[in-house]
């Protein structure tokens, strides 16, 4: 139970609401973790994948945040002057390092740019765009786009059909296999005798998209707002080179060390979080302060707009890390970029640690500045991200050597 105003309420009896469960009469997310309505079929689906996002676990992603990371940079390195689509390549690393980690599988999109699946999950997250029109099915314009979209949705799932038979042979056979999201819902399901194929697929599926989408936004998010504000871009970059130096492989305790640079993504997501709602059928009647929300309708939180309302933030719309400062009060049930209670975003602190490896990386290396004429308009396809992506270009670092 969670409470609000001396108020309990009973998240755990809130199912999310099924919107994403289908992508335009066909199967995406299916009954992943995200999407499943369940309550019962949920609690085991989170309790398999959970110790793949143990603390433990995670510390020992360090070395592949790092070999990843390291690539993007030797790209970044090679354009310096150029303008640089940052939100392609964000996508592409983090593409790269949640397929590894969570199934260990090699995409290899950052050095390989005709890889299929990048193209695939942007043309599927436009889908989910169209899926939220209850009329787009029907609009005969609309038909060569939905064929697209579904023929991407299936390369995706095939692809997670042909990983997981990989993966289970490997385990038949006794051989030496990670103790990744994959290998603990095989092992879950084995136990619970709960083997349904597709629903392995869903939450391949649920994994990689939401996992790679939502960090890389998260990532421009970040370095827009720092490119725009120099004074705090300054302030990032002299935690670095305090707490990193010139070294080129950073530890999970460097992480802990970088305070400025978490208040800076903190603040990212309160201005544009990657999720900007959620929903949560309610089956039985609440009332909170007075208001009656009555059985059978869907609920719906907008941590978009609550993040820049003034009520809650004094100069909402500056964006201002030191928010997030240790001694600043905590915004609780105004700030839930990866939602609240039992459903929250399992994925957090792996997104978190990402993107401190990337932008500490990235601002110790190189000079950054925003390629002028850009709209930074915004885009909601279930996931915010810019419309058209951010472009940046890059200037090598003079205390970069």
């Amino acid at each position: 139970m969670s409470t609000y105003g001396g108020l309990s309420l009973p998240w755990e009896t809130w199912p999310i609401e099924s919107s994403l469960v289908s992508l335009v009469c066909f199967r995406l997310m299916g009954n992943g973790l995200v999407t499943d309505q369940d309550n019962d079929h949920w609690r085991k689906q989170r309790s398999m994948i959970d110790p793949a996002f143990s603390r433990k676990y995670l510390n020992g992603l360090m070395g592949l945040f790092n070999e990843k990371t390291e690539e993007l940079m030797e790209k970044l390195s090679k354009n310096v002057g150029c303008e640089i689509k940052m939100h392609d390549l964000m996508s592409r690393l983090t593409l790269d390092v949640i397929a590894k980690t969570a199934f260990g599988l090699e995409i290899n999109s950052l050095k390989d740019d005709q890889a299929p699946l990048p193209q695939a999950i942007l043309l599927v997250m436009k889908g989910l765009a169209e899926s939220m029109n209850p009329f787009a099915k029907f609009i005969p314009w609309k038909q060569s786009f939905i064929q697209d979209v579904q023929k991407r949705a299936r390369l995706l799932r095939q692809t997670g059909r042909e990983c997981i038979e990989k993966r289970q042979k490997e385990m038949q056979n006794g051989d030496n296999i990670p103790e990744d999201i994959l290998t603990q819902i095989l092992r879950a399901a084995d136990l619970e005798g709960d083997y349904d194929p597709e629903s392995l697929v869903d939450n391949f599926v649920t994994v990689l998209i939401g996992g790679q989408e939502t960090t890389a936004n998260h990532i421009c998010f970040a370095l827009m707002e720092l490119a725009k504000n120099v004074e705090i871009l300054a302030k990032v970059q002299a935690e670095v080179n305090k707490v990193i130096g010139s070294k080129k492989h950073i530890e999970h305790d460097d992480l802990r060390k970088l305070c400025y640079l978490s208040q800076v993504l903190k603040e990212a997501l309160r201005l544009y979080p990657t999720v900007p709602g959620t929903s949560r059928a309610i089956k039985k009647e609440i009332i909170i302060e007075r208001v009656r929300i009555p059985p059978n309708v869907t609920a719906v939180f907008n941590s978009y707009i609550m993040g820049r309302m003034d009520q809650f933030y004094q100069d909402p719309l500056t964006f201002i890390p030191e928010r997030f400062s240790p001694d600043s009060a905590k915004p609780y049930f105004t700030y839930f970029p990866f939602s609240l209670g039992p459903r929250s975003c399992i994925g957090q602190v792996f997104a978190q640690m990402l993107s401190q490896v990337v932008i500490a990386k990235l601002v110790q290396r190189f000079e950054l500045q925003l390629v002028e004429g850009q709209s930074f308009n915004l885009l909601d396809t279930g996931i915010l991200r810019f419309r058209d992506g951010i472009i940046c270009r890059l200037k090598s670092s003079a205390t970069w050597t």
